[in-house]
């Protein structure tokens, strides 16, 4: 692999980090504004709106730009938003320090996993791409519980100070390795964006992605606090348990590739129905410090686990229903896994605050959020083999 496919997991691994980083600091964050958890986490859901409406516009707009250059502005950029969110002196300025850094991580993955795919030969390609969200997956593993111990150790800007190292590391490493003419396919239009989003079919396959990634979210968000207040955990045991969580989530990951490989749906539809199951056990498993890790363990291989199932039935759908416009859906369908990060974020503050439920009752709402996606996944695979059929009889 050349050198330069690492300058571009240094950065899915710094942009990884950031994103998921502000589960494990939330308590810290809330503390120092004199917020509220559910406030506080805005952070998660603001990041994830940029990612959903700043990736496929910003997209758009630069996709006849040079790919270094446009890669340098986004780590520029990334840059930027980390140092803004560091020296927030007020949580506005926080949450503007994450919508810059968001921008930069929608387009960054959109534009990078075609440069990956492009510094090698073609027989390489799935691995070069593997390669750069590699990065990605190991932010969830270690990124996120060291970010977590540094701000609990130091304070949570000294987390946002590493992780803008990182991005300057990154930076340093694609403009001296990159090569200066990178290939670069024709640029999705809005308009291309707006005809995927005129098949139903595909919209289905967004809402299922929303529902199903978002409700772990519910709380995902709020686990710090969950296990510090309901499990009883000291706060600086809570980085180690973020390492239990993240290993079980990259498990998870690869082995849903292999699960959803023959039947997406068939796969998806088992996954869905396991995640809300072990959610709503662990409304009630929370309480115990060992239950309750056991479980985490599940749910975090559940949660990352129906990822590239949804990527593929996406891509299956697309090619059927718009051919045209492929790597358009397969793009939306990751606005959707972050629109559902930030719906599962706003809904698990809601329910935190609300009267008669808390932080207790975000595993049960989180279930039901699942649960939802696990019909339309059902509803899907109904109107495929209703398509099958006509396809067989009337061709």
């Amino acid at each position: 692999m050349p050198i330069a496919l690492f300058a571009l997991t240094i950065a899915a691994y710094a942009i990884g980090t950031t994103e998921f980083v502000s589960v494990g600091l939330l308590p810290i964050i809330a503390d120092d504004f004199s917020v509220s958890l559910p406030v506080a986490g805005l952070i998660v859901s603001i990041y994830a709106l940029g990612v959903t409406f700043g990736a496929p516009i910003l997209t758009a707009l630069t996709g006849r730009m040079e790919r270094k250059p446009l890669l340098i502005i986004l780590m520029l950029l990334f840059i930027a938003g980390n140092v803004l969110s560091a020296m927030s002196a007020t949580f506005g300025l926080l949450l503007a320090g994450r919508v810059l850094a968001a921008f930069a991580h929608g387009v960054f993955f959109s534009v990078g996993s075609t440069i990956a795919a492009d510094l090698v030969p073609e027989d390489r390609r799935a691995s070069a791409i593997a390669l750069m969200f590699m990065g990605l997956t190991v932010a969830i593993v270690t990124g996120v519980p060291l970010g977590t111990w540094i701000g609990q150790i130091f304070d949570w800007r000294a987390t946002f100070w590493a992780v803008t190292i990182l991005g300057a590391i990154a930076l340093l490493g694609i403009a001296a390795l990159l090569p200066n003419k990178i290939a670069k396919a024709p640029p999705a239009s809005i308009m291309d964006q707006i005809r995927v989003l005129g098949s139903g079919r595909l919209l289905l396959v967004f809402a299922m992605t929303a529902l199903g990634y978002g409700g772990t979210f519910v709380t995902f968000t709020y686990l710090s606090p969950i296990l510090e207040q309901i499990t009883g955990f000291q706060a600086s045991s809570v980085s180690l348990i973020l390492v239990l969580y993240g290993a079980a989530i990259a498990l998870g990951n690869l082995s849903g590739g292999k699960i959803a490989n023959k039947n997406p749906v068939k796969a998806l539809t088992g996954l869905f129905l396991a995640q809300a199951i072990v959610l709503v056990v662990f409304t009630f498993t929370a309480v115990n410090p060992i239950a309750a890790l056991v479980t985490l363990a599940l749910l975090g291989f559940l949660q990352f686990a129906n990822v590239p199932g949804l990527q593929l039935y996406v891509v299956q759908l697309a090619k059927e229903h718009r051919p045209g416009a492929v790597d358009t859906a397969s793009a939306l369908n990751i606005a959707a896994f972050n629109l559902g990060i930030a719906a599962g974020a706003w809904i698990g503050g809601v329910v935190v605050e609300a009267p008669g439920f808390g932080l207790d009752a975000t595993p049960w709402v989180g279930a039901i959020m699942v649960a939802g996606a696990l019909v339309l996944t059902y509803w899907s695979g109904v109107l495929d083999s209703r398509t099958n059929y006509a396809t067989a009889h009337f061709e």
